[in-house]
């Protein structure tokens, strides 16, 4: 619609003509004069609307966290620093630095998980609430899980060694619904929590046995908990907890090295206008059948054993192919999808139950020493970002999530996730409303 201002301004170019000129003016003039107005008024409504949903950047860092050579840090950190309000979360980034901010290559310290997880806390407990998520957790914290049915896979965010060239940005006009005070319980507020897994393997003796949380090289027979280990488990989280140890090189020196995850989230103010997307996480482990715990079935890890072994099955490409089918209760719009792997994947995929495919995801291996390509390293996944409406799960819909390892040699502790983004509902189509001069 053409403002006042708009239409004085044309009405002052006509009367500053000589008299009688006016009748003179070409049609084409005067149609050219209105459309000059309409893409005025047009600028200044979409100037409204970008300062209405301008996009918002915060770079945050963790507390610190300190590695020597062969260390592990299994650090959880409660109330982080994260953005308040009623936002719609747009990406999340991260990577470890040092004391100077500059990023640190895998080959030194290698990122095996960050998760971020969204809960409730008590407005009475302002101080540190522990380092164990199911130890030290207090009971009246309420954690906020994703909506996929792995109870202990509840964070909304997460990567690992892939996290650089991973990309995370939820597309317009979608986003990621936190901060609604009117899901507040009274006496709480919305807070953040970070778990930092990391292995310092500077000088180690095996750089991939540590990565991979090999036991004997952590010379482990318990877990965290003081608990026998299982019978032929040779590796994975229960063996590289927080403050073990992985074998050196005998006479190795090294300096302790001062280190933090440091973050990026991109955020806009949250309006109607915007359409939630839910998370979802797949775990290619997840044994749940009917009338089981699911709290249980997703195992989160699993080994390869090395093709050509006695009593293994491979084909002559060496590929450990790992499937499972998992019940989608509450179907939506694929808005994202992507992949979680370990040195040794050569892919995943996500399969509905007629076969069609949601999302396929393959890592991209590093070919250098700088960080973000390190070589042997898992440094990114590729991701899928359907057009609207184009891949669809029903409600119920039996999904099958496939994860393909390399077993020229046998892997320990490794992964096969798949995070997906899901919207209930399209965005409504933009009207195509009359101008009216």
């Amino acid at each position: 619609m053409i403002t006042t201002k708009q239409s004085k301004d044309f009405i002052l170019f006509r009367d500053q003509l000589p008299t009688g000129k006016m009748k003179q003016i070409p049609l084409l003039l005067l149609l050219l004069g209105i459309l000059f107005a309409l893409i005025l008024a047009v600028q200044d409504s979409e100037s409204i609307f970008m300062k209405d949903s301008r996009e918002k950047s915060a770079v945050f860092l963790s507390p610190n966290f300190v590695l020597g050579a062969g260390s592990v840090a299994n650090k959880v950190y409660y109330n982080i620093d994260f953005p308040r309000g009623h936002i719609a979360i747009k990406e999340f980034k991260a990577e470890v630095v040092d004391d100077s901010g500059i990023p640190v290559p895998l080959h030194e310290t290698y990122l095996h998980h960050w998760i971020i997880l969204r809960y409730y806390g008590s407005k009475d407990t302002k101080s540190s609430e522990g380092n164990d998520l199911n130890k030290n957790h207090p009971k009246e914290n309420i954690i906020l899980r994703n909506h996929g049915v792995c109870k202990n896979l509840g964070q909304y965010f997460g990567l690992g060694s892939e996290t650089r060239k991973t990309a995370t940005y939820v597309p317009d006009p979608y986003g990621i619904e936190v901060g609604n005070p009117a899901e507040t319980p009274k006496g709480y507020e919305e807070r953040w929590l970070v778990n930092i897994h990391a292995i310092d393997t500077r000088g180690v003796v095996d750089r991939l046995g540590c990565t991979e949380c090999k036991c004997n090289l952590y010379n482990v027979t318990t877990d965290e908990y003081g608990q026998q280990l299982p019978p032929g488990y040779a590796g994975g989280l229960k063996c590289c907890d927080d403050e073990t140890q992985c074998r050196i090189r005998q006479g190795f020196r090294s300096i302790r090295k001062s280190l933090y995850l440091r973050y990026t989230v991109k955020w806009v103010d949250w309006k109607d206008s915007i359409v939630p997307a839910k998370i979802y996480i797949f775990d290619v482990t997840d044994t749940w059948k009917k009338g089981r715990n699911s709290a249980t079935a997703c195992k989160v890890e699993y080994q390869v054993e090395q093709c050509g072994r006695a009593g293994v099955n491979r084909d002559l490409k060496c590929i450990d192919n790992k499937k499972t089918s998992v019940v989608m209760h509450n179907g939506g719009y694929v808005i994202y999808g992507v992949g979680h792997q370990h040195s040794g994947g050569t892919g995943s995929a996500l399969y509905g139950k007629d076969g069609r495919l949601i999302c396929a995801s393959m890592p991209v291996y590093g070919n250098g020493k700088e960080a973000g390509n390190e070589a042997g390293y898992i440094v990114g996944m590729s991701t899928c970002y359907p057009q609207p409406g184009t891949v669809k799960i029903s409600d119920g819909e039996t999904l099958v999530l496939e994860s393909n390892y390399s077993s020229i040699k046998p892997h320990a502790g490794v992964m096969g996730l798949f995070y997906i983004l899901v919207a209930d509902k399209l965005p409504p189509k933009p009207s195509s409303r009359p101008v009216h001069a």
